[in-house]
């Protein structure tokens, strides 16, 4: 059982194709950092987010965050069987309770992450990084276009 809430909405900042792949076929990549695989978002909308992932040019916006979070640990499961995830938030310039793979340095603090992280239960497992599909997340997400940020 989880004693934290996700965010309401979850921007995720990279290249176009990468995000219209995520937005039509729900395909995300898993990349290994901290003997995890990891699948960050930031929780802002934010303009300077587009320089600081570079060479972002596109934003996906995650309006339902509990179904698609449900949606991604239950894919993640299909694919990787014996690995454990949990998601959170990210915290910076301090050891984050969720571990090694939930803490950054403070000036990486603006980025204001919340982070899906799966751990293998098995030592021996490969961190090779995966790609995994959650089908389309058209219903509740949308793209954005660094243009249409208004503070």
């Amino acid at each position: 059982m989880h004693d934290y809430q996700r965010p309401p909405t979850l921007y995720r900042y990279a290249p176009r194709a990468e995000l219209e792949a995520a937005l039509t076929l729900g395909q995300f990549r898993l990349v290994p950092a901290n003997n995890c695989l990891t699948l960050s978002f930031s929780q802002a909308w934010d303009k300077a987010l587009f320089e600081i992932f570079s060479p972002a040019d596109c934003c996906l916006v995650i309006h339902n965050t509990e179904e698609f979070g449900e949606r991604l640990h239950r894919a993640v499961q299909r694919t990787l069987p014996s690995w454990a995830g949990i998601d959170g938030a990210v915290e910076y310039g301090a050891r984050a309770a969720l571990g090694a793979a939930f803490t950054k340095s403070s000036a990486e603090a603006e980025e204001r992450e919340w982070q899906f992280a799966w751990r293998a239960m098995a030592p021996q497992m490969s961190l090779n990084p995966v790609t995994v599909k959650i089908g389309s997340i058209e219903t509740f997400a949308e793209l954005r276009e660094p243009q249409s940020y208004q503070a």
